[in-house]
């Protein structure tokens, strides 16, 4: 019997709070002096990250399906070693467990199995004294189930909270606080979930605020009080050492075999346990960062790759070829490793393009598709982790599709998945080594007797931008938005006029024509030389596909637009990278003789540089098509270096209408130029492909109204951007080159933009376009007071 005050936060379905609430919680009961242990019930990664983050300690699993419902309450104890309270957080609803199993592995469930008491949230935003019949419902339907308390969630106001008190007040049930709603608390998600606390440098500020307000408005003394009232826990603590035998180290001395384990921003998925087993048969284990280690730890004689979000950092993954060689080469070598999901992806040929490991001869790519759910395992044969009949049990969580060996890891429901050899085990399955330890010794023996594999002579890192990062993802809700360069201005209203008079024809299809005469007129062409597209985006990908280009030459940094269209479409691009020391300036010199496409921006993203227009007349030749990207034009006053009313063989000028008219979901573009290209790129795109609110857009976009309004405020841009250039100057911070466009690039401390985003503000990273790095962000003009709360943030962080 061992004291242990506890208690589990509930609620009656996912998305009440029980995250925020549990991590709040955790880290106001530690600020009070308790040593307090976080616990996730389920196979869940993420929220134990934000639970050790709270309380200074490891986040811990608790899950029947995984591990058996008679090593719950002793992992409960081993975790909680030396704490004060154990905090528990539940998964989904109350009484939601495995599907046909009256709610085996649910909240309730392992309540029952730790006799600890509930406490439910309860997201209130929607309703009032309906909540009262919500709760007592939940208290009532298993009487096994002592609902101790209730925290109130997002009430709208004081006079709504009263009202869901009052009419709880019968149930008997207490409410020990209640939160209100406040934006700038939140964990952000993307596809798998929230995003883990590793990745997250704004994380622990938003908890010290979070538990700011839990120690305000919840009962901390009371919820003490109730946790303190759960029975001792029957049974003894869970030993790591009684699961698996030390052995005798062969020939790696006293600390036992190296066991390298992923970790880093790409690879947070991995149960604590795990890895106290391994140390617990004699291992010694050693954390490697695949985003930022260039080689395996020394004498490593034994890999485990968890799982984490290879997909999300696959560029950065890609560009460290010195890491992926040598795994490589210790993989072939016969280095047992251990690869779960996110190890599985890493070991392929290529994540959606983006070259791995290529341990493994097959690739994996994202789907639309959610793969989830517990899973009984079955082995096939012998290998690595289990002889032939090995039954396990696991969950998986995925939304990519990697092609099973002809020798799967597992049989997972009966389906095939992943590969196993007597040195290596890969699978999309998720096993907590707790609960099945008999993984765990073989991997051990095999790690003992396994020789270790040298570096590869260093290579230089390459460099592998995400072409596909674009500054939306910077600008998430609740940040101050200079990552995005489209207008913070209103839009005016003859342009909302025309958007809202195009939905009377939108029971007709789209017909581009008359936005195309429109276009033509406002440069000057005739309509043969004028194509409306679905935003800039189309335009790039149209001309990659137009013609079999032999030498295509994009002009960096810049766009990455163009290069991502031209990969796409088969072509192999070559990059022309201009120097920050020569301020991002073109020499024409340096394209390729032999380049018959030359992609080139004017003013340049993210660089603002405006380069001459007999730079971009020097770059034509017979037999090559020069592409000048001018979709910021209008933002520079006068449009001094804008070639798109000349005539040139081989010319094509694209515009953007989104920018300066804050139009971006309306996707408004358009291509101007020689009649024999516009007729390559319109043969290859999709019937009806512009809109007939974009054709709208484009008529009252190329009147002369809108060109002089379009020059008023393409004028107060440049003011806005002085102001901005000499505000950063009074912090020490140089403006690279001659800026133009209604952004700047900067070059600062590497972890400036991740401690912007702490203070609230957003900036786009430079390291996802090639010839840039992580030094460097670039910061869309704003007004001059948002940019003085800029300075303000950024005076701040040095």
């Amino acid at each position: 019997m061992v004291a242990l005050p506890r208690l589990v936060v509930a609620a009656p379905a996912s998305g009440h709070g029980k995250t925020t609430v549990s991590a709040g919680l955790m880290a106001a009961l530690r600020r009070t002096g308790m040593v307090v242990s976080g616990h996730k019930i389920g196979p869940d990664y993420i929220d134990p990250g934000y639970h050790a983050l709270a309380t200074g300690r490891p986040g811990r699993n608790l899950d029947p399906h995984l591990v058996g419902e008679d090593l719950v309450a002793p992992l409960l104890l081993h975790g909680a070693a030396g704490a004060d309270i154990a905090v528990v957080e539940g998964v989904m609803g109350l009484y939601d467990g495995m599907l046909g199993t009256d709610g085996y592995a649910s909240t309730s469930h392992v309540a029952s199995l730790l006799t600890a008491p509930v406490i439910l949230v309860v997201d209130v935003s929607h309703a009032s004294r309906s909540i009262a019949a919500i709760v007592h419902g939940m208290a009532s339907y298993d009487r096994g189930t002592r609902i101790a308390g209730v925290i109130l969630n997002k009430a709208g106001s004081q006079r709504h909270s009263d009202e869901v008190i009052a009419a709880l007040e019968p149930t008997g049930i207490p409410v020990l606080g209640v939160l209100h709603r406040d934006d700038g608390i939140s964990a952000p998600s993307r596809h798998l979930g929230l995003i883990p606390a590793d990745e997250r440098a704004e994380a622990a500020g938003q908890l010290d605020r979070l538990a700011d307000r839990i120690a305000e408005y919840i009962d901390l003394a009371e919820l003490v009080r109730i946790a303190r009232t759960a029975p001792d826990v029957h049974g003894r603590s869970w030993e790591p050492g009684e699961s698996v035998s030390r052995g005798t180290s062969v020939s790696h001395g006293e600390a036992g075999p190296v066991v390298a384990i992923a970790g880093g921003r790409a690879f947070t998925f991995r149960y604590t346990e795990t890895e106290e087993l391994l140390r617990a048969a004699g291992c010694c284990t050693v954390t490697f960062d695949p985003l930022r280690d260039e080689k395996l730890p020394d004498g490593t004689t034994g890999i485990y790759l968890g799982g984490g979000f290879p997909e999300v950092h696959a560029a950065d993954l890609s560009a460290n070829a010195p890491l992926r060689e040598h795994l490589r080469s210790a993989i072939t070598a016969g280095v047992p490793t251990v690869a779960e999901c996110a190890g599985l992806l890493y070991l392929c040929r290529d994540v959606d393009g983006a070259e791995m490991v290529g341990a493994l001869d097959t690739s994996a790519r994202m789907t639309s598709r959610l793969t989830l759910g517990y899973r009984t395992a079955i082995a096939t044969t012998d290998s690595l982790l289990a002889t032939a009949g090995t039954r396990v049990t696991g969950h998986e969580f995925h939304r990519t599709v990697v092609e099973p060996g002809t020798a799967p890891g597992w049989l997972l429901n009966g389906r095939p998945d992943g590969v196993a050899t007597a040195t290596l085990h890969g699978s999309y399955l998720h096993t907590h080594w707790a609960g099945h330890p008999q993984l765990a010794q073989r991997f051990v023996e095999a790690a003992r007797v396994a020789t270790p594999v040298p570096a590869p002579p260093p290579r230089p890192r390459l460099r592998a931008p995400d072409l596909h990062h674009h500054g939306d993802r910077e600008a998430t809700p609740g940040l101050v938005d200079l990552a995005v360069n489209v207008s913070t201005r209103p839009r005016p209203a003859w342009l909302d006029d025309a958007l809202r008079a195009s939905l009377e024809d939108l029971d007709r299809y789209p017909d581009p024509g008359a936005a195309r005469s429109a276009l033509a007129d406002r440069h000057g062409r005739t309509v043969d030389e004028v194509l409306p597209t679905a935003g800039g985006a189309e335009a790039f990908t149209l001309i990659a596909r137009a013609r079999t280009w032999r030498a295509p030459v994009v002009v960096h940094p810049q766009f990455t637009e163009p290069e991502a269209a031209l990969a796409a479409a088969g072509h192999d691009v070559r990059r022309v990278i201009l120097r920050a020391g020569d301020g991002f300036v073109l020499d024409p010199r340096a394209v390729p003789d032999d380049a018959d496409l030359v992609v080139v921006g004017n003013p340049t993203n993210p660089t603002s540089v405006l380069h001459p227009a007999g730079t971009l007349r020097a770059l034509l030749r017979p037999g090559r098509v020069v592409v000048v990207d001018e979709a910021f034009m209008d933002a520079v006053a006068g449009e001094p270096e804008s070639i798109v009313g000349e005539r040139h063989s081989g010319l094509l000028v694209i515009r953007s209408l989104t920018k300066t008219w804050a139009i971006p979901g309306i996707r408004a573009g358009y291509v101007v130029g020689a009649s024999d290209v516009i007729a390559d790129l319109a043969a290859q795109q999709p019937p009806w492909s512009v809109s007939t609110p974009a054709a709208a857009a484009m008529i009252a976009c190329a009147s002369a109204r809108a060109t002089s309004e379009a020059e008023t405020i393409a004028r107060e841009v440049a003011a806005d951007r002085a102001a901005l250039v000499e505000a950063l100057g009074d912090v020490g911070l140089t403006v690279s080159g001659a800026p133009a466009g209604p952004f700047v690039l900067v070059p600062v401390p590497t972890d400036t933009r991740e401690q912007l985003r702490a203070k609230g503000f957003a900036v786009r990273r430079g390291d996802t376009f090639p010839g840039l790095g992580e030094q460097w962000v670039r910061i869309a003009v704003r007004d001059r007071a948002t940019t003085a709360a800029l300075l303000d943030a950024w005076r701040s962080i040095r």
